[in-house]
Order: structure tokens, then sequence, then C-alpha cells
């Protein structure tokens, strides 16, 4: 049985052994109180959805909308596919998920129409499909996703990670199914059987790769902003209970935009309660979630998104057996949202810039950051907000005095040259740019692969490790200043 039918067959016995949509029907959806019961499936530790799960169950805002005469019951999962499982079963009203996840969720409903569900909502993107990353142990040889061909990688089978991983192989000429063994695993298993050498690669989505490279126990290999095809989250929803339940999908989708605005006004804090519930470290939280970060917020169900859904479709068919074509434009569902949202649904759906962006004054360049290519941050220890810089240079000027001074270093972020993936700064590889300005010429990638591309493109370049990148960047702001 392939591991993708073994996928489906799991969730099948898990929607039989619980009880039918019809059935659950019956049962009123009440609670012993008498209240009309919301029930909703989330991913704690799968991040770009904190603001249809983590951040906005710990904030309250769907309870408060509600009211006293509902009651919301919150689902922990680490992947959707137990969500798509019992929203087949009725158990679950409205999950969020993955963009391959959310396909698997309506290629199993959508010959139902009494399971069929609908997706709503963003909770966030990234435009080049940074959300999803391939690791390896630190001591790796592996130098490109190709050198990985013959060996066992770790993946969670229909998963946004493992569809990345397909699009992946493809492109570097590796056949997804016989050219290496895919792992069927859970995020955190799959974490431990890297860790013990008995998988050479780890393919997953958001957190799971920075907190494995945050914690020194892995190493970038691929970055998926090299496929440059979005990926995302969204939320989807039971059509059945939508009809019977309008008054909740309006108050979840309110309830989720007031979660987005308070990401976006409060990050720090928001990453800090995050990271509070979920056991991650607020650093790596920050790293996807902060401003400028790996993930964009935004609910708008953008055609890009749509467009990349499409694209998705043929990569899934190839996986394995159990996934029916969908009918993208009938699933996805914006009406919804359009009503929640009010009249800035349009000129906001147009959009694709980050409204979470780095700005301020750099304090040791001192000049203004306005350019979210190379906007950069510092996190200090004791202090509650950031610090901006210009550039990754200029970042690295701020870390060098901060060092002097003994200053304790949280976490420093720097965007990839190429891809524009927000990264760790001591995790990046840097290049030395003799032709570049002052304040630029220090470099930073978030793969070897990405450095070795600069490097065919500029001769006089070089690569550095992180000291040396550091001792280089005050260098060059004393030759600027001579």
């Amino acid at each position: 049985m392939s591991p993708f039918r073994a996928a489906a067959a799991a969730a099948l016995l898990l929607a039989v052994a619980g009880c039918s949509v019809a059935g659950a029907a019956r049962d009123g959806g009440g609670d012993a109180a008498g209240k009309i019961r919301v029930v909703v499936g989330y991913q704690s530790k799968t991040i770009n959805t904190v603001t249809a799960g983590t951040l906005l169950r710990s904030l309250g805002y769907l309870e408060k909308r509600l009211g006293e005469k509902y009651a919301v019951e919150w689902q922990d999962h680490d992947t959707g596919a137990p969500i798509t499982a019992k929203m087949v079963a009725g158990k679950i009203d409205i999950g969020s998920m993955g963009d391959y996840p959310l396909l698997i969720n309506a290629s199993r409903t959508q010959g139902i129409e009494s399971a069929r569900t609908e997706l709503v909502s963003i909770t966030g993107y990234n435009l080049r499909g940074a959300l999803n990353m391939v690791v390896v142990a630190k001591d790796s040889e592996a130098r490109t996703l190709a050198d990985l061909k013959g060996t066992k990688i770790s993946a969670s089978v229909g998963s946004a990670g493992h569809g990345t991983l397909v699009q992946a192989l493809e492109k570097a000429g590796i056949d997804p199914v016989d050219g290496v063994e895919t792992v069927n695993q859970q995020p955190p298993v799959g974490a431990s059987a890297l860790e013990a050498g008995t998988v050479q690669g780890y393919a997953q989505f958001v957190a799971w790769p920075g907190l494995l490279v945050f914690q020194d126990k892995a190493r970038l290999l691929y970055d998926g902003a090299a496929l440059d095809v979005p990926t995302f989250h969204g939320v989807v929803l039971r059509k059945a209970y939508a009809a019977e339940h309008p008054e909740v999908v309006d108050a979840f989708l309110k309830a989720q935009i007031d979660a987005t605005r308070h990401l976006h006004e409060h990050p720090l804090q928001a990453a800090e309660s995050v990271a509070e519930e979920t056991g991650l470290p607020a650093e790596v939280v920050y790293l996807y979630n902060g401003p400028g970060g790996i993930s964009t917020f935004d609910v708008t169900l953008k055609p890009r998104l749509r467009a990349a859904h499409e694209h998705d479709v043929p990569y899934l068919e190839r996986i394995g057996d159990g996934f029916t074509r969908v009918d993208v434009s009938r699933f996805v569902n914006d009406s919804y949202l359009r009503r929640a949202y009010g009249p800035a649904y349009d000129a906001d759906l147009a959009s694709t810039a980050n409204p979470a962006r780095i700005t301020g004054t750099d304090p040791v360049c001192a000049v203004p950051v306005d350019d979210p290519a190379t906007a950069s941050e510092l996190w200090l220890t004791g202090e509650t907000a950031t610090r901006p810089a210009a550039t990754p240079t200029c970042l690295l000027r701020q870390v060098a005095a901060a060092e002097d001074a003994k200053t304790a270093i949280r976490a420093a972020y720097v965007p990839d040259t190429a891809t524009g993936t927000r990264w760790f700064a001591d995790r990046s590889v840097w290049v030395e740019d003799p032709d570049a300005p002052g304040n630029a010429r220090l470099l930073p990638f978030t793969t070897e692969d990405g450095a070795r591309a600069y490097l065919g493109a500029h001769p006089d370049a070089e690569t550095v490790s992180y000291g040396e990148a550091l001792k280089a960047a005050v260098r060059a702001a004393g030759e600027e200043g001579a």
C-alpha cells in the first residue's frame, strides 16, 4: 500500500469510526448546557495558521463575538489529515491547514453534498514558497537537493511540505517516487529520525525547518522559495454547517480579521503568546510571523493563490492513489469573507505587499529603513522592541556593537539576497562583494545553492563565515567613514 493510500485509508477509518455527517446533525450540535457547539480544528505548531488557531484561541476573539449562546471547542492536531477526517465525519466544523491538505480535504468531500467543504479565507502565505523547506543533519555531506538522490527523506505525505519536496525533486531531475524513499512521518517523529540518522533529509512546513535550524540540529539544504510557487494555509468549513449557522461563519471570519490586525500591531507580543501556547521558541515564531517575516498574514483569497492551487492539483495526482481531481473554482468561496470584510476587500485583494513591514531609522548606519528587500532586524535580550536595520550589512554592525558591549542577542534576522526569505543571520551563508557599496557589501543567503548562484555572476565576490562577515561589516564602515 502506498503512503498516500495508507493515509487515505486511515482517514476513512477514522470517519467511519466516528459518525456520519447526517448522524452529527441529528445530535443537534449542542452541548450539555444547550449551547450551540462550534468545533474548530487547528494546528498549534503550524504557526502560519495562528490567526485561525493558536493566537485566535488565546485572544478569545471568537468567543467574544459569538457570545454566551455558543460553546467553542478547539481541537489541536499536528497536520491537516486528521482535521479532514473529522470534517468528513461531521466532527469538526471549521479547520485550518496548508494548500495540499486543503486540496485533499476538497477531494474527500466534493462528491458528498452533505459533507462538502469550502475554502473561505487565507491565514498566511509566501508568494515564492518559502514556508516549506528541506533540511539535513548539520554534518551531512549533501550540499544540494540532488545530493539526496537514493536516500530516505522524512515528510508528512500529502502535506504542503511534501508537495514542495515533490516539485523540487522533479525540478532537480529526480523522480520523487523512485529517486528517493519518502518516509511518511508526523513532523516531530521525522525530526527525531533526522537527529538519529535514520533519514537523511527532512521536508516539512512552517515552523519545523526553522525550529531545527535554530536549535542547531539541522542545516537548511533547500529553501522552498527556489520553486517560486506560492504556498499558503487557509480556513475550510463544512458547507452544510455554514448554511445552518451563517452567524458562526461571519463571527469566525471577523474574529480572524481581528486576530490578523492584532498580529500586525503587536508582533512581539503575539510571538511571545504563540510561543507560550505551543512551546516553540519565540525567536522561531517571530522569524515567520514578525514584520517582514517568511509569512505574509492576509485573509483575502488572492488570485495568485487560487492559481497556485490549480498548479498543485497535478502534483497531488502523481503522489499516489486516492486523490480525485478537484474543481478549485467550486471549492474556493470568498462570499462569506466579502461580507465579513467590508468595502475594502477588493483593494486589499489586489495587493500582495506585506502589511507588516520593518520600518524606522537604522541606529548604526543612521539611514531610514524603507526597503523591504533589505530590511533586517535585531532582537536583544531584555528589550521589548526590536531594532531595525536598513541592510544586512548594517545589521551585522549592530550585532558587532552589541557583542562589544557584551549585550546578549536573542535573534538577528536578515532577508535572502535573491529570494527575500527571512532567515537567522548566524545560520545564513554569507558572501562579501567588494564591488558593492559599503552598506551592502555583506550579502546573506539561506542556502549554499543561492550563494553559489551569486558567486557565478560576481567573480570578485567570495563566501565568508559569519564571524568573518561581522568583521568585514565593521571594516567596511571604517572605509566609508575614511
